[in-house]
């Protein structure tokens, strides 16, 4: 295998890695696409050709590149060599709009973006007082952008400019920042150094056993570090293929990969369970796919799963941006504790804590803190962002924000976000364990559990779950509470239930509770304690 050798901390750095590879292997495939393949070797000399054109443009060392693009090879080529040139890249979510578009460009502050020409109309409805005045189109520009220059990707894509001068950067520099998703607050910019990236890949590459045939793919959108650490410099690394998708379809998934030759891959959130629910086709084994990482992934489906499409393995895991990969569980084909999420990768200690960062005892969940036992494991801190950074990392621990629990067998579990747990009746309630049972009724599309301030006690709530429905189903409130009494502990039946058309989300998906909880009872609220409904405790 043609995985590099990183063992001196100089040579961490990305665009030497390419470069290395460059050398090395400079005719194997690297970035593969529907309209292209680029070698290593050709890859690198267009990442220096872009380079020089993004200097040329106002991009300077030390100051970010903005992408606001697909997955494609053209985005890898842009962040590759803003990296070059001393700078670092801030991808920006494709789906973000209006007021969370501006604010993340403004935040941001690049001089310089780089953007697909089919997403220009969302930049210009935004206005003229934008940081940047140089816009690099990839593809046919949908308009113009007032007060902006658009170059054409062409005008930066040749191969005849020189090898960037590295001897200035090290291992530990930004490069790149990476946008929260803002579920609480304001996104915040996490600062991901060269160090971080390559040890990320490396350990991923190891625990899904990555082989010398493998292909990888990726439908990940490129603002998600999984896209980058898992796939693209996981192939960088290891002198492999990677494949570019600009977007995951459940419908499409499989043959895709049959296009590609793809034999690893990995999907995070509901990807897979749209692939589950897809209806079953004869032909869904008959795929070049060995390998899955597929976080979370239910336990109860991991078996049927593999089975239905001929997956060897299907490895999981636990990770932030803040700190790429934390837990990992190889599928080594022997039983494991369900929900488990493996054991702690090289370079950091853990650690679970109450609220005043002192150690739980075994089985009781707490936040999962980290401090790195050796360099650049974890972040540099947040962008420009100095107050969230102090809090972040208080007491010499960073705190996750994330609820855990650890049994007397090491084993580690997720329990839930801090900020959504919730303390009924003298108990200490996961909203996700909650949100697992009532996911499981057929009839369900998807849920959310909250808290509702009690009237009786200030300091705990009641629960309230938000239902969406599958299209065309019927379900009475009552129904819900009766399942997840059947199939759940009794303390885990809700108080309130409130059926949703949707559920108020970021740009990128995730659910924000905080509008829920916000929203609270209102006259569409099914009360059980109105209703008459009676809990069984057997």
């Amino acid at each position: 295998m043609h995985r590099l050798e990183l063992e001196d901390p100089a040579e961490r750095l990305l665009g030497r890695a390419l470069r290395t590879q460059a050398e090395k292997i400079p005719d194997l495939p690297f970035l593969v696409s529907e309209e292209e393949s680029l070698s290593f070797g050709r890859a690198n000399a267009l990442v220096n050709g872009w380079a020089r054109g993004l200097g040329a443009l106002g991009a300077e060392p030390g100051q970010p590149v903005a992408l606001f693009m697909e997955s494609s090879p053209e985005c890898v080529l842009a962040a590759l060599a803003a990296n070059k040139l001393g700078g670092f890249w801030m991808p920006t979510n494709t789906d973000y709009k209006g007021p969370w578009l501006e604010e993340t460009f403004r935040d941001g502050g690049a001089p310089v973006l780089v953007a697909d020409g089919a997403l220009l109309p969302k930049v210009a409805e935004l206005g003229r007082d934008l940081p940047f005045r140089t816009l690099v189109v990839r593809g046919e520009p949908a308009c113009d952008v007032p007060g902006v220059r658009l170059v054409p990707t062409e005008e930066l894509a040749r191969e005849d400019a020189p090898e960037p001068d590295d001897s200035g950067l090290d291992h530990a520099d930004t490069a790149a920042v990476l946008w929260t998703s803002g579920t609480t607050g304001r996104s915040k910019g996490v600062m991901q150094s060269h160090d971080t990236w390559l040890r990320g890949a490396f350990h991923g590459a190891r625990t899904a056993r990555l082989r010398d045939d493998e292909v990888l793919y990726n439908c990940l959108p490129m603002y998600n570090s999984a896209a980058w650490v898992a796939n693209v410099f996981r192939a960088l690394v290891t002198g492999r293929p990677c494949a570019l998708d600009p977007r995951f379809s459940a419908s499409e998934f499989w043959d895709r990969c049959r296009r590609f030759d793809a034999t690893m891959v990995f999907t995070l959130g509901a990807m897979h369970m749209f692939l589950w629910n897809a209806p079953a086709r004869p032909d869904d084994p008959d795929n070049p796919v060995r390998t899955a990482t597929m976080i979370p992934m239910p336990e109860e489906i991991v078996g049927a799963f593999k089975e239905r499409f001929g997956l060897e393995a299907i490895h999981q895991g636990y990770g932030q941006s803040e700190c790429m990969t934390l837990l990992a569980r190889a599928d080594e084909g022997k039983p494991c504790k369900p929900n488990s999420l493996g054991r702690p990768q090289p370079g950091i200690e853990l650690a679970i804590l109450d609220g005043e960062d002192r150690p739980v005892a075994a089985g009781e969940p707490g936040e999962l803190c980290v401090r790195p036992t050796e360099p650049n494991v974890l972040m540099n801190g947040y962008f420009r962002n100095p107050e969230a950074t102090l809090a972040a990392f208080r007491n010499l621990w960073y705190h996750t924000g994330d609820l855990v629990r650890r049994d007397e067998d090491g084993d580690w579990f997720f329990v839930d976000r801090k900020a959504d747990y919730i303390r009924y009746k003298g108990r200490n309630l996961s909203s996700f364990a909650v949100e697992h049972t009532v996911n499981r009724h057929p009839a369900v599309r998807e849920s959310a559990a909250h808290g509702v301030p009690s009237a009786e006690l200030e300091a705990e709530a009641e629960l309230k779950v938000c239902v969406v429905l599958e299209p065309g189903a019927e379900l009475a409130a009552e129904e819900i509470a009766r399942f997840v009494n059947e199939n759940a502990p009794y303390f885990f039946v809700p108080r309130y239930v409130e059926f949703l058309t949707e559920l108020p989300r970021t740009p990128t998906g995730r659910v924000q509770k905080f509008k829920l909880r916000e929203r609270g009872v209102t006259s569409e609220t099914w009360d059980a304690r109105a209703a008459g409904f009676e809990v069984s405790r057997r």
